[in-house]
């Protein structure tokens, strides 16, 4: 059983509604980043292939090869570019549902309000310690608060296995495709590499409906009133709440 952490902040809840608009809109730009990845890939891997066969490496112009090759590392920094940008929105994001859980059950929680920032950057600590703190924001924002049960994680826990999965898949094909000697071993990579790209859009899709369903459950749980609460949200939150749900 998570240890009670007890309140931390001040009665006041703002909402999540904007930022949350804001993430969804980059998360899909990170999966168009993710799908010029793949197309980038499979055009390298056409290239890198027929090269080989045809010896354009020893024997030809290896212009083709050398240009496939910048498309893909293109590639792979628009990623990285759409990546960092949502991870900066995404952590202000989290860090607001996770101070407002605070307010709505301060003893829901296993970990403090600063680890909704802080577990991302943990080393190998950050492979659970985030969904962890994630967890607690979803126990302490389902509707019906301590009187009900939580609504069902499987949202979550899916996201979470993509993320993870895409991570890992990620990392070991950027080394494969450093390392690389031969034409074989880089084809492989590159086929790592798409494979990791697919995780990585369906991680992005899940993460979309993660964050729109714990927005959206924020919003009933602050429409709830005091009664369902610690406190009452500022009526320009509990508004925004109300127009955008």
């Amino acid at each position: 059983m998570p240890t009670p952490t007890g309140p931390q902040t001040s009665n006041v809840l703002r909402s999540p509604v904007g930022l949350g608009r804001a993430v969804c809109v980059l998360l899909g730009a990170v999966a168009v980043a993710d799908v010029a990845s793949i197309g980038a890939g499979f055009h390298a891997r056409q290239v890198f292939g027929e090269a080989a066969a045809d010896d354009v490496l020893r024997y030809g112009d290896a212009a083709a090869v050398d240009g496939a090759d910048r498309l893909y590392q293109a590639s792979v920094s628009l990623y990285l570019l759409m990546f960092l940008a949502t991870a900066v929105v995404f952590l202000v994001w989290f860090r607001r549902v996770r101070m407002n859980a605070e307010v709505f059950d301060a003893y829901a929680h296993a970990m403090r309000p600063g680890w909704a920032i802080g577990a991302w950057f943990v080393p190998l600590g950050n492979f659970l310690l985030p969904h962890r703190v994630a967890s607690g924001v979803w126990t302490a924002s389902s509707p019906g608060g301590s009187n009900r049960a939580p609504a069902p994680r499987g949202l979550l826990h899916a996201w979470w296995a993509a993320l993870l999965c895409a991570t890992l898949v990620a990392r070991y094909a950027a080394l494969r495709y450093e390392k690389a000697e031969d034409t074989g071993e880089l084809l492989h990579a590159l086929d790592l590499g798409m494979v990791a790209d697919a995780l990585d859009i369906a991680a992005a899709v899940l993460a979309i409906l993660f964050v729109r369903r714990l927005t959206a459950m924020q919003g009933e749980r602050a429409a709830a009133g005091p009664d369902r609460q610690a406190v009452s949200p500022r009526p320009a939150d509990l508004m925004a709440w109300r127009r955008a749900h």
